[in-house]
């Protein structure tokens, strides 16, 4: 049974850009939750920011995808003041390992189930 109150991003006019944050996180969680919804609040303001999906394995890996406007949008969060203390924290103290990827997304759809489908 799905849960219908999870809804991805919906799908944007191309071309615009995700960024794919894969993680493994350590076991110290100090402050993780705090930071990750001020970070979630702060994104918002940035100028070219579409939205955000995340999912989270039972083992433990977590991604996020961030969708940008543009490459312009993505080096304007990359480079947040509180956004790098929090990428500097993140190396130090919550995570064991990432990969970050940033791609140009060429084609976009999307589809939802409507009653009676």
């Amino acid at each position: 049974m799905s849960d219908h109150s999870i809804t991805p991003v919906a799908a944007h006019e191309p071309p615009y850009y995700a960024a794919v944050f894969t993680s493994v996180r350590t076991d110290d969680d100090g402050g993780y939750g705090e930071t990750a919804e001020r970070m979630e609040e702060l994104v918002k303001d940035i100028p070219g920011y579409l939205g955000m999906d995340q999912a989270h394995t039972p083992g433990g890996l977590s991604i996020t995808v961030g969708y940008f406007r543009d490459a312009d949008a993505i080096r304007e969060w990359s480079g947040h003041a509180e956004h790098r203390t929090a990428q500097r924290r993140g190396r130090a103290e919550w995570y064991e390992r990432y990969t970050l990827h940033i791609a140009r997304v060429e084609r976009s759809h999307e589809f939802e189930r409507t009653p009676g489908d």
